[in-house]
């Protein structure tokens, strides 16, 4: 008798097959856009084979092993979005002074060259048998398993990223920790829509789970500051005398990540001190 397939494991075929597409169209031309669909996908492709680490607990790097292979990848698609993300905010920057910033806009561009030059690389250089054996090793790790396992592991994933922010979130929260903040929140809301996909009850009430996402939507704007700060201090840091109108904006950056921070510092304390009682 043949061993039946988990649920889960349709749901990562079917976002494996997208991913797969899309990695095709970049093997033909890098944009901005397929790259952070795919981008997209690899996180919920990561995110299951966490899952099927923890089901399978005995194997502690399997999470590991399904998904090494598509690191490097992922780690372009992020240098693309968050590129991308840099560049919205010079537009934001010029239609709001009407300066122009020409040796950063070209410095940007030859970032992005750079970064769309790796992507294509790698997305040219790969084959898809790596896709078609992380399918084959996902399905093999995801036979036979009930529906009571994966709704315990993933009841127990949230429950890791929630006792790691809990350990982070100390007063003042430092720019790694709002990174990590952003990345568990993202974590826990595609954990629970799974469990909502799968036909499992949610983990929080419907209140607590809009609080979840609303913080981290209003992580975005502290992540698009921080990203522009960073970028931006690269570009001064190579200059041997700076203009005004740089210094001006680099202040106000800086400013803005500061209010930034005090609002998601109170945020976060306020959800965890709801999610912990």
């Amino acid at each position: 008798m043949p061993v039946k397939t988990s649920p889960v494991f349709h749901i990562f075929e079917q976002q494996h097959q997208e991913a797969k597409v899309l990695f095709l169209v970049l093997g033909k031309q890098v944009k901005s856009k397929k790259a952070i669909e795919l981008q997209t996908k690899l996180e919920f492709l990561e995110l299951f084979t966490d899952l099927m680490e923890k089901i399978h607990f005995e194997n502690q790097s399997l999470g590991h092993e399904l998904f090494r292979p598509f690191k490097p990848l992922k780690k372009a698609l992020r240098k693309t979005h968050h590129l991308k993300l840099v560049e919205r905010n010079l537009r934001a920057r010029v239609e709001k002074t009407d300066l122009v910033y020409d040796s950063y806009a070209e410095y940007l561009a030859i970032q992005k060259r750079k970064i769309q030059k790796e992507t294509f690389d790698l997305a040219v250089g790969g084959t898809l048998k790596i896709w078609e054996d992380f399918k084959a090793s996902a399905q093999i790790s995801s036979k036979g398993i009930k529906p009571l396992t994966i709704n315990t592991a993933i009841n127990q994933l949230v429950q890791d990223e929630l006792i790691s922010m809990n350990r982070e979130l100390k007063i003042p929260i430092h720019s790694q920790g709002f990174r990590d903040l952003f990345e568990s929140l993202r974590k826990i809301i595609m954990l629970e829509n799974l469990l909502i996909q799968l036909g499992f009850n949610p983990i929080f009430v419907s209140a607590i789970h809009e609080e979840i996402t609303q913080l981290k939507e209003n992580l975005k704007p502290w992540y698009s500051n921080h990203l522009a700060f960073q970028t931006l201090s690269g570009f001064l840091a190579e200059k041997t005398s700076i203009s005004k109108k740089y210094m001006d904006w680099i202040k106000e950056l800086k400013e803005e990540k500061k209010s930034l921070s005090s609002e998601i510092e109170k945020q976060a304390f306020a959800m965890m001190s709801k999610i912990l009682v």
